[in-house]
């Protein structure tokens, strides 16, 4: 199995994940673990055979790993019960995330959701590697 460093990996799914307007990728090589950056921003020179799936695997996004709403969402069910609709109404808008964060500010969570959030990331990502025949280190 081909060793990843958790961070570097964590970078990557921040990268693709970003909400600018200039769409990112990265790939991973499935021989060396090495991470390409892929996005009109930048001028990093690619493998020619980059989009080759047997020799590298593209970095999900937060979203394709249930890391964004459906997160938020599973926190409001395990530590906000009593609030659940009032999370559901936060993420029905654009801007959610900052809406969100001001409440879990209000209730006095929102150490709480960091930890969470960074829990449920590693997990995530591990899972991910794990299931792409990658060993994470950390």
């Amino acid at each position: 199995m081909t060793t990843i460093d958790y961070k570097e990996l964590e970078l990557a799914l921040d990268f693709v994940s970003g909400e600018a307007i200039v769409s990112a990728t990265a790939y991973i090589s499935r021989d060396s673990g090495k991470i390409y950056w892929e996005s009109s921003e930048l001028d990093e020179e690619l493998p020619r055979d980059i989009e080759d799936s047997e020799l590298y695997v593209q970095v999900p996004s937060k979203y394709e790993l249930d890391l964004g709403k459906p997160l938020a969402l599973k926190f409001a069910v395990e530590r906000l019960s009593d609030s659940y609709s009032v999370v559901e109404g936060i993420f029905r808008s654009r801007g959610a995330y900052g809406r969100f964060k001001n409440f879990l500010e209000s209730k006095n969570c929102l150490d709480d959701w960091y930890e969470f959030e960074d829990a449920s990331v590693r997990a995530a990502l591990t899972e991910w590697a794990e299931s792409e025949g990658f060993t994470i280190k950390c």
